[in-house]
């Protein structure tokens, strides 16, 4: 069954060429399959769309009319239909990702550098939040992807770990040298204790791992961001509870120092969570490729 759409493009090219057999050379099809085709087109329009001469085909004036809108349109189809090559072959498109600043600064960062490089034509849209908000709008469609701390418990997202983290425990020069070590979590919780805000995961890992423990803390300080963290530290305000992949700075500079416990918080990941019920566009893809391979 031949469709509209199919029956247009014929008539688009015999009016371009002026005739049945150029129309069937250039469409690969027979000259009785061109006639056929237009003899059908102007049967539904009820409408004579060409002249027949000895010398060919010429339009005729509702012929002309039709052909400005099916030329335009047909058109507008290849644009697309290129548009649509471009974005598989990434030569154009954006992708779309939630990530934290934690993780955007010590982790992400060279994997955009490493995309960007290999495919420069693909912007980037980055949408910040804490882990919860970053699922959030992950289902809503707002990003394509995000990078969060694990473990998420939704079964609506695909989850793959990247990296293998280590919460812990730094203070600074006055809690080094005045705080027994090692800590019991009993005798953790009895210190000036810093922490992440209580929405953020690595704040619950950490948090329900020592309750788990028979032990429930009172942090006296509850921020937004792991560099205050340190930086609280840093000047004695506390002890702070940071991931220590992410305070190697601090730490290899003697700014804060690891605090010794009895009993290590056990590690954790960070990765790559995307929605189960919607395939990844091919920029998506080749992120993910990347950080999985490099």
């Amino acid at each position: 069954m031949v469709s509209k759409l199919d029956l247009y493009k014929v008539f688009c090219i015999v009016g371009e060429s002026g005739s049945f057999s150029k129309a069937a050379k250039a469409l690969y099809m027979t000259q009785p399959a061109v006639s056929q085709a237009i003899m059908q087109l102007e049967g539904e329009l009820d409408t004579r769309l060409f002249n027949r001469t000895p010398k060919g085909v010429t339009l005729t004036n509702e012929g002309s009319l039709l052909f400005e809108y099916v030329h335009s349109a047909i058109n507008l189809i290849d644009v697309g239909e290129e548009k649509i090559l471009e974005f598989k072959n990434l030569t154009t498109g954006e992708l779309r990702i939630g990530v934290g600043d934690t993780i955007s600064r010590y982790f992400l960062l060279p994997y955009l550098e490493a995309f960007h490089n290999k495919y420069p034509n693909i912007k980037f849209k980055i949408e910040n939040g804490t882990t919860s908000e970053l699922c959030t709008i992950l289902k809503s469609g707002e990003v394509d992807i995000a990078i969060c701390n694990f473990p998420i418990d939704d079964p609506a997202l695909e989850q793959k770990a990247c990296i293998e983290v280590q919460d812990i425990f730094v203070c600074g020069e006055k809690y080094k040298d005045t705080v027994p070590q090692p800590l019991s979590f009993h005798e953790l919780a009895k210190q000036p204790l810093i922490f992440l805000e209580p929405r953020s995961i690595s704040r619950r890992y950490a948090e329900d791992y020592i309750l788990s423990k028979g032990v429930k803390i009172a942090p006296e300080f509850e921020l937004g961001s792991h560099d205050l963290l340190l930086e609280f530290a840093k000047i004695n305000l506390g002890i702070a509870c940071v991931t220590r992949e992410f305070s190697l700075e601090y730490l290899n500079k003697g700014l804060v120092h690891e605090v010794q416990l009895e009993d290590e918080i056990p590690k954790r990941h960070i990765g790559i969570c995307f929605l189960k019920s919607v395939p990844l566009s091919t920029a998506s893809m080749k992120f993910v490729e990347i950080i999985e391979h490099t």
